[in-house]
């Protein structure tokens, strides 16, 4: 998989990628991650990438020439499955997303910054708009990291284990049950015997019922949607 990252502070992205399991699949070749500085295709002497905004009001706007010629060149290179916009009011990133963005080849992502992009870019340019929450950030970096952290771990060989993936929480609908290590009693507060019985048939309907009870109790929303499903 590529992923081609579009920001006016590439700076905000050189930690998430320099450690972890990012850096991993990056040193095994999993993912090509590239980070592109708008302002390298920016207007003038002053590499301008953003103006004031029609209509006035606070806040400046990303000027739609930068970005067009700098996804126009990363197009002329190769096809990409989806171009995402960060964005608050876009749709909010879920597990289920981050399962179908894995099957994709190449994917752009573009980071949000000041008041917003033209709108015109977001009319012409974008397949697909993402949210990480109902909040704002400071520019879209952030969310972009949490987007290819999400995305970058379901490819496999990514995770050592890698069944590990498909136990996450929100992978069935469900939160993940409580896990524990070792010791077994620490201080009197001890493992729940089950997991300490070999009995794997029961382990897994213990672990079946905590998660089930978990979501109901923790995130009933989530729980009722899943239920309404079965219905």
């Amino acid at each position: 998989m590529r992923i081609d990252i579009i920001t006016v502070l590439p700076k905000l992205l050189e930690g998430p990628f320099a450690d972890s399991i990012l850096k991993r699949a990056i040193d095994k070749d999993l993912v090509d991650i590239h980070v592109h500085d708008l302002r390298t295709y920016g207007m003038g002497k002053h590499r301008q990438v953003d103006d004031y905004q029609f209509g006035g009001g606070a806040g400046m706007v990303m000027m739609i020439e930068p970005i067009e010629t700098l996804i126009n060149a990363l197009k002329s290179e190769r096809e990409y499955d989806e171009v995402i916009f960060m964005t608050p009011d876009g749709e909010v990133f879920d597990q289920s997303t981050a399962n179908s963005l894995s099957l994709q080849k190449n994917l752009i992502l573009l980071c949000g910054h000041y008041k917003g992009i033209d709108e015109r870019i977001r009319e012409t340019l974008i397949t697909k708009e993402i949210s990480i929450g109902d909040y704002v950030l400071s520019g879209g970096e952030l969310a972009a990291a949490v987007v290819t952290d999400a995305v970058v771990r379901l490819i496999p060989g990514v995770l050592n284990n890698e069944t590990s993936a498909l136990s996450d929480s929100f992978q069935d609908d469900l939160l993940s049950p409580p896990v524990y290590t070792r010791p077994s009693d620490y201080k009197g507060l001890k493992v729940p015997e089950v997991l300490l019985s070999g009995d794997f048939n029961r382990i897994d309907a213990w672990r079946q019922e905590q998660a089930e009870q978990r979501t109901k109790t923790r995130r009933p929303d989530i729980w009722n949607k899943k239920s309404e499903l079965k219905d």
